[in-house]
């Protein structure tokens, strides 16, 4: 083998944020910049050598190229034998999936997940443990660490693969083994859901339209949808992997996902509509002319699980992050299950699964998943809303009207402020933490404020500590406004304020979301100061 150790220094940025290392091509273009972070990881990681590693990513700009190179210093670095997806690709869920499957010893993931893709768009990179979930703390500080003394990696001079053919193949020492990115995850799912009932549902005049937005999860969708439960050919649109998504923001929410709410509140309109994003791992859920909100839909599958072959006999708990609406809250009591409180990001929710107290975890951000595996999954939502949908015999809004019905309603709502100038957004946040005394007992109108706080987290698993993880305000009616900076995007910071109040009375159920929440924008407003700050007189994106 002609192994190569290359001279390098340490680039000052490389700290992964809540799912990796992300930045604009450009950034990861720059000579040594990607290698000098794998090599991070291998340095940071004990007993890879002879192991199997997964990799794959979702197909944006970059993907194939970062590959090749990942693939040469992985066999200089002694790793036995690497899983690669057809085409470089493998949506994160599926990654996750295959890891626990064949018993890796972890995984390199590519991808940036909702952020736009293209020579000028944006490149992630992380590493997911043997239990197929995202690197805890730990191991993403010590990666860093190391990232900020390097100053050499090993590289195999070597031609690059052929990534397009299902083969077995040897770079130096190390086996490639290049695999069926769809089949293992098809497979699963199979396992869980009641694919003959949902096959008898898309053949009985139900209609659905499914958009992976031109990222990975196309040929997943098509494969499950089109080809597994029999649903007509064109359910799926936008259903080829772009590099560059099509020159859309692959995230699926009510504004980036506007062709696929054109379609469900247009006329004639699908019973059903889903959207995923560029890694596969979100979902946004439609009904017809009915958007149901993430926080919505992670209390209603916890509500229905039963519905389900795979959760049939129960699950064991529910996991939401913090900023999440306390939806999930009302159900679980119901249950009689417990409903953990978790920081942003899933791998808080690793602990959970593996513990065995939590089988459904959800996310404010458009993300549900379960312990199938160990990253939040897009089409598993969609699948479990499907199965939901066949057994019931009711629309979307029916379900979730019911749902409201019995538990109360949750207004929910998101603003984000995008590509905010971090000083400014650091010096709002700032100035909230200084002013917690203050808040509390603090009348607004008809709130009083009950606690203002930083939410601080201790693991029930492992008893680690996360601080400073947002900004709560509660006020004593239950009503909350929660301020946190975004550690996924790429450019300035992203401001999210999140907002909620819950409404018993359904005779106001139907009040629009905005409305119901006015007087708790304008606290919002007053207390951060939030156009002072931001320079924005509205949100970016409202959700």
């Amino acid at each position: 083998m002609n192994i190569r150790t290359v001279s390098t220094t340490p680039f000052p940025d490389q700290k992964p944020g809540t799912s990796g290392l992300r930045k604009s091509v450009t950034v990861f273009q720059q000579p040594h910049y990607l290698e000098n972070f794998v090599q991070s990881i291998f340095d940071a990681l004990e007993g890879y050598q002879d192991q199997t590693l997964v990799l794959g990513g979702d197909g944006r700009y970059y993907n194939r190229q970062a590959i090749q190179t990942i693939l040469k210093m992985a066999a200089a670095n002694g790793v036995g034998r690497m899983l690669v997806g057809r085409g470089g690709i493998l949506s994160t869920p599926a990654a996750s999936a295959v890891i626990r499957q064949y018993q890796a010893f972890g995984g390199i993931i590519l991808s940036a997940s909702h952020n736009p893709g293209g020579p000028d768009g944006d490149f992630g990179i992380k590493y997911n443990i043997t239990n197929g979930g995202p690197a805890p703390e730990k191991v993403t500080e010590a990666i860093y660490d190391r990232s900020k003394v390097i100053n050499s990696y090993k590289i195999l001079d070597v031609a690059d693969i052929n990534l397009d053919k299902l083969a077995v193949l040897r770079i130096g020492d190390m086996t490639v083994e290049v695999i069926d990115p769809v089949e293992p995850y098809a497979r699963l799912m199979e396992s869980l859901f009641d694919f003959a009932k949902i096959r008898q549902l898309l053949q009985s005049g139900f209609r659905m339209c499914m958009d992976s937005l031109h990222a990975v999860t196309g040929p997943y969708a098509v494969n499950i949808f089109e080809q597994r439960l029999g649903a007509p050919k064109g359910t799926v649109q936008n259903g080829v992997p772009l590099e560059d998504f099509g020159g859309g923001h692959p995230d699926p929410n009510l504004v980036y996902a506007h062709d696929l709410v054109e379609v469900l509140y247009g006329d004639n309109a699908p019973d059903f509509g889903a959207a995923s994003d560029g890694d596969g791992d979100r979902n946004m859920i439609l009904g017809r002319k009915f958007f149901v909100t993430p926080s919505d839909s992670l209390a209603i599958l916890t509500a229905n699980a039963h519905l389900v072959p795979g959760y049939k006999n129960g699950i064991a708990g529910v996991a939401r992050s913090m900023p999440t609406s306390e939806a999930v809250d009302r159900v679980a009591e119901k249950l009689g299950i417990e409903c953990y409180e978790t920081p942003t990001g899933w791998k808080f929710f690793g602990n959970l699964l593996d513990a065995g107290k939590a089988t459904l975890c959800g996310e404010e951000s458009f993300g549900t998943g379960s312990n199938h595996v160990r990253e939040k999954d897009g089409l598993w939502a969609v699948l479990f809303w499907l199965n939901i949908l066949a057994v019931k015999g009711e629309s979307v809004e029916q379900i979730v009207r019911d749902h409201w019905k019995t538990y109360g309603r949750n207004f929910y709502s998101r603003h984000d402020y995008e590509e905010v100038d971090s000083q400014r957004a650091n010096e709002l946040m700032t100035r909230l933490r200084n002013s917690f005394n203050e808040l509390q007992g603090k009348q607004f109108g008809n709130y009083q404020v009950k606690y203002a706080d930083d939410f601080s987290y201790t693991d029930p698993v492992d008893s680690s500590v996360s601080k400073n993880q947002g900004i709560r305000i509660g006020f004593t009616d239950g009503s909350r406004i929660v301020f946190r900076l975004s550690g996924t995007g790429t450019k300035g910071a992203t401001l999210r304020v999140y907002l909620e109040s819950y409404e018993p009375d359904a005779s106001k159920h139907d009040i629009e979301t905005q409305t119901a929440l006015k007087d708790l924008i304008n606290i919002a407003e007053e207390i951060a100061q939030i156009r002072k700050f931001t320079e924005r007189e509205t949100p970016t994106v409202i959700t």
